[in-house]
């Protein structure tokens, strides 16, 4: 099974995001974990910490979903990305 993968991945700092329930912790329960991804892991970083691969698309969750939403969505980590490439 994929345990001893996600594991690995764990102990190298590879589990970037989960899914949470509001007070924090990871949830398998499909209220948060809408993938049902295994061990609640949403995002998960190269070996090297230099790519993020994520599952959930942050700006398309709850009401108006699948439409364009403009403004500040938080998304520094991948603004850092540009940065560390383009210098």
């Amino acid at each position: 099974g994929p345990g001893a993968g996600i594991q690995k991945r764990v102990e190298r700092g590879q589990v970037a995001t989960q899914y949470c329930m509001p007070d924090g912790r990871s949830s398998m329960d499909d209220a948060y974990n809408l993938n049902g991804s295994y061990f609640a892991i949403e995002g998960i970083t190269s070996p090297d910490g230099r790519c993020y691969g994520k599952m959930a698309h942050a700006e398309r969750r709850g009401r108006g979903v699948a439409c364009n939403i403009t403004g500040n969505q938080n998304l520094r980590i991948f603004e850092a990305g540009v940065r560390y490439f383009a210098d």
